[in-house]
């Protein structure tokens, strides 16, 4: 695994939280710089950590994966790519159906400040739980054929992507709101697809 692998698994992971953040600055397009830096940072952060948290548990499975590593990897990233993409068709489904209600979700109050933290922290949660099992992966190429660098560092550049991308996500929706999210999450679903079945080659080859 090559440290551009790491980026684009690092780009296709932080679509979700693209998704969202576009969801924040549509619902509140006169958002501060502040709050726009603190959505980021949360996605950010819990894209770091899950990661992490996914390769040491790994651990206790580790003679398992490294006879399995590039079949693992494959089924992992699979899975992973298949449920964005067929989450953000249904997403777009539903966003379409509900059109008409958009005026009425732009007009509402904003939410508390304790109201936002809570949300925030769970959407931080929602947006990086498929990145646990991108540690899993990450332990099994780092067993196959190595990381280009140490595991924490790995997933410091999956969380300094998604920091960048979700950032950019905010300032979009502020602008122009969400309607190119789900292109976004099938295009990331996509990138985690072919990383997987180049994985799988490589082990069989």
């Amino acid at each position: 695994m090559s440290i551009l692998e790491i980026l684009l698994i690092g780009a296709a992971l932080a679509m979700d939280a693209v998704a969202v953040g576009m969801a924040s600055g549509m619902e509140e397009p006169h958002m501060g710089e502040g709050k726009v830096l603190l959505i980021a940072v949360t996605f950010a952060l819990f894209q770091f950590a899950m990661p992490l948290v996914g390769y040491y548990c790994g651990y206790a499975f580790s003679a398992v994966i490294g006879r399995i590593a590039p079949y693992l990897s494959f089924a992992l990233l699979l899975f992973l790519g298949a449920k964005m993409i067929a989450d953000c068709i249904k997403e777009m489904r539903e966003a379409r159906a509900a059109a008409l209600l958009r005026p009425m979700l732009l007009s509402r109050t904003h939410p508390a400040r304790t109201a936002f933290f809570g949300r925030l922290i769970a959407q931080g949660v929602a947006t990086s739980l498929d990145a646990l099992a991108v540690g899993v992966t990450l332990l099994a190429a780092d067993m196959a054929e190595g990381l280009p660098l140490p595991v924490a560092l790995c997933a410091a550049l999956i969380g300094i992507v998604t920091f960048f991308l979700s950032f950019a996500g905010v300032q979009v929706g502020r602008k122009a709101g969400g309607a190119s999210a789900g292109t976004a999450g099938i295009f990331g679903g996509a990138v985690l697809i072919a990383i997987g079945v180049r994985l799988l080659v490589e082990g069989l080859l």
